[in-house]
């Protein structure tokens, strides 16, 4: 039997609000298929680079962990956003503003 998945709208709302109660800056950059579309989240250090997370499945433990696709200059993290949004018009992006890098996807029970 196939595991019940959150909608995506669900989960980004959720996000959000957790960001919010740790004062981390974040927005919408990019709004998707409220019900399945992938989540990547950019993390921008305010100094000109910025990280980029996404959700692949571990085969080994059969989870989806958060991982980090690309750190790098902001303007190359943007640059594969867009390809990525070429190939998948249901993708939300999350914008993180964290000097510190502050995601919160590392936390255990971050939906």
């Amino acid at each position: 039997m196939t595991e019940a998945r959150l909608a995506a709208g669900i989960w980004v709302s959720a996000y959000l609000t957790r960001l919010g109660l740790a004062n981390i800056p974040a927005y919408i950059a990019r709004k998707g298929d409220a019900t399945a579309g992938a989540i990547m989240v950019k993390c921008a250090t305010l100094d000109g680079r910025a990280r980029l997370w996404s959700r692949e499945w571990d085969m080994d433990s059969d989870t989806r962990p958060w991982v980090l696709q690309l750190d790098a200059p902001e303007r190359e993290v943007d640059q594969a956003i867009a390809r990525q949004a070429g190939f998948d018009p249901d993708l939300w992006v999350i914008e993180i503003e964290s000097r510190d890098g502050r995601t919160l996807l590392d936390q255990d029970g971050l939906i």
